[in-house]
């Protein structure tokens, strides 16, 4: 392997083509460091309880959490196009696991907020590692190496609330961040032996690189709409996700792991994937965002019918829910990143970088007002903010003008 790790990322290279071994270590790389921004979320309840914080003040981590990973997006995701991805990955993944150590010895919430921060900017390595992908794998396989990758992610997406909430619930929140720290060193090690040293395209300088973005979302109206609509089905998910652990200890009495276990319903956004990517190349990709932006509006809607049904049909429903408004809030995302993969193939990296800042801005919103609406109107509050932003992004979809 050490051999693997000395070699330059050239043609001749990537006419082989990433092994199995590599596309499973990038996809389990991927999953974990996305994870490390989700982990928090089942955990308020304990945290708030230790710290004896209000919710509002509590909701504030996963707010960091995410401005963090936006803020790194946006000003570190260009380094990948000027330096050397194997060792921005490492830097990254490092920096990281030291994050999340600290956070599990704060003694205070305002400790936890700042390293909070630091986490989000450096799980942004889960967005060196998908272009990885991209660069390694030959133009016949890159569809199904970037595929396979993403497929990881959303996997950490989805396992990162249900383990947290075990583990939380079993041994403390503590030992979560402690038990995610071993997990993203382990992985940075093993990516840093497997990946080849990675040939860079631009000799530019950081500003210019990030100059250049400013000029691209200028330019470009269709990369604007896509960050805007999916910021706001981004707000929608988040105000879900991180008040529904309150939520569901304050009215039903359920601990941090029954909290985390509804995250499996989130197994409807990996299935989403692929077939958002089918149904855009049949249908079109802002037919696609159309579908996703109104499935999301529908799918929160239904909650107001909540205060009407019993205690096992509320449970059913707000199930229901999160698998179509999950299902809503992914194929819009596969459907806008191939929108705005297509404006310019020489910048992908670029506006990459902009779209996700646009939707974590949407998803650090989310949290924010999320805990907000709970605390001053209860559940119905949280579902009123996810419905009206839903119907917004269908609004930016439904109103685009076509050439």
């Amino acid at each position: 392997m050490s051999l693997q790790a000395n070699t330059i990322a050239t043609p001749q290279h990537k006419a082989i083509g990433p092994s199995r071994s590599l596309l499973f270590s990038l996809s389990v790389g991927a999953g974990l460091s996305v994870a490390a921004i989700y982990y928090n979320q089942p955990m308020l309840g304990n945290i708030g309880q230790d710290f004896h914080s209000s919710v509002s003040a509590t909701g504030l981590i996963p707010t960091l959490t995410q401005i963090g990973y936006a803020l790194g997006i946006l000003l570190l995701i260009p380094l990948g196009d000027r330096f050397n991805r194997r060792h921005v990955i490492l830097a990254k993944g490092l920096m990281l696991a030291m994050a999340l150590i600290l956070c599990s010895f704060m003694p205070s919430l305002n400790g936890m907020l700042v390293t909070s921060l630091i986490i989000g900017i450096m799980a942004t390595m889960a967005q060196d590692i998908v272009p990885t992908a991209a660069i390694l794998a030959p133009d016949a396989q890159r569809g199904k190496a970037v595929g396979t990758v993403m497929t990881g992610l959303l996997i950490g997406i989805l396992l990162s609330r249900v383990v947290s909430g075990v583990v939380t619930e079993l041994v403390g929140w503590r030992v979560m961040y402690q038990a995610a720290a071993a997990s993203i060193i382990a992985i940075s090690v093993i990516l840093w032996r497997v990946l080849p040293n990675m040939e860079t395209h631009t000799n530019v300088s950081y500003l210019a690189l990030m100059r250049s973005m400013l000029t691209l979302w200028n330019r470009h109206p269709t990369l604007r709409r896509a960050a805007l609509s999916q910021g706001l089905l981004s707000l929608s998910f988040s105000a879900f996700w991180s008040t529904l652990a309150v939520m569901l200890h304050q009215n039903y009495g359920f601990g941090s792991a029954t909290a985390g276990a509804f995250g499996l319903a989130g197994a409807a956004g990996a299935l989403a994937a692929p077939l958002a990517g089918r149904l855009a190349d049949k249908q079109g990709p802002s037919r696609v965002t159309q579908v996703g932006s109104g499935l999301v509006a529908l799918s929160f809607a239904l909650m107001f019918l909540l205060p009407y049904l019993s205690t096992n049909g509320q449970i059913a429903l707000i199930i229901l829910s999160a698998i179509g408004f999950d299902f809503g809030v992914q194929a819009a995302l596969v459907s806008h990143q191939t929108l705005v993969y297509g404006i310019d193939p020489t910048a992908r990296g670029r506006l990459n970088a902009l779209f996700f800042t646009g939707m974590f801005i949407g998803m650090a919103a989310g949290s924010a007002l999320g805990s907000q609406a709970l605390m001053s109107l209860g559940w119905s509050g949280v579902v009123s903010l996810a419905t009206i932003a839903g119907i917004l992004s269908l609004i930016i979809r439904m109103t685009e003008r076509t050439k």
